[in-house]
């Protein structure tokens, strides 16, 4: 691993996902990390995009919680096998990052309709493709048209879901929950025992269903330990 910039803590600002409370991030730049400095960073709470490595640093506030789905043992629920039968059509592929316009046009859309946030080619380009640990893309195509695709790292014992986009065009499709569901089969498929999914809040209920995976764990603050739910 490559230090790049060493741990600084961002100003307090609005909590985007609670309205009453500040945020505040501790972060680090790096690159050309393995799978086991990959591995070992997500299993202390870090998230990244690119070379940006960051975690929370709440002065007031604990409530982002890292999340992880225990591969071997998940089965889907009876509403997620349903989703999975709905989206038999698509065929899903799992391979090295690969730019391409339709990939930025459906990012572009996607945060503007979900978010209601524009976006910029230099941004997509530094998140998604400037891997700093070994990193891979999933694409969903329905008649052969990409509707969806995301982005993981693979850490030795895992794979954590980076960033997920969908044309919106096919939300009806449930693309969310299936891109989970086939992340951790792909994960499981591959002798993966973790699924990282990024951070829970359960007072969030843009984050609910992060609550919907089974058996998961979930990272505690203040002991460093993952307990299972």
């Amino acid at each position: 691993m490559q230090i790049l910039q060493e741990l600084q803590l961002d100003e307090l600002n609005l909590c985007p996902y609670l309205p009453d409370r500040q945020k505040q991030f501790q972060y680090f730049f790096a690159q050309n990390l393995n799978e086991t400095e990959i591995g070992f960073i997500l299993s202390k709470g870090w998230r990244k995009f690119g070379a940006y490595y960051f975690r929370p640093a709440c002065p007031a506030c604990r409530d982002c919680t890292p999340l992880r789905v225990l591969t071997y043992e998940f089965q889907p629920t009876k509403s997620q096998r349903k989703n999975l039968r709905k989206n038999e059509a698509i065929q899903v592929k799992f391979g090295p990052l690969t730019y391409s316009k339709r990939a930025y046009d459906i990012y572009v859309e996607h945060s503007r309709s979900r978010f209601d946030q524009e976006s910029s080619l230099d941004s997509f380009l530094f998140n998604f493709y400037t891997p700093s640990c070994p990193a891979l893309q999933s694409e969903y195509y329905l008649d052969d048209r990409l509707i969806a695709l995301g982005f993981l790292d693979h850490g030795l014992d895992c794979l954590s879901s980076v960033y997920f986009v969908y044309d919106t065009d096919y939300a009806h499709l449930g693309l969310g929950t299936f891109s989970i569901l086939k992340e951790i089969e792909y994960a499981k498929s591959m002798g993966l025992p973790y699924y990282y999914l990024g951070y829970y809040i359960r007072d969030c209920r843009r984050m609910n269903y992060k609550d919907r995976f089974e058996p998961r764990e979930h990272f505690d603050w203040s002991s460093g330990i993952w307990r299972r739910v």
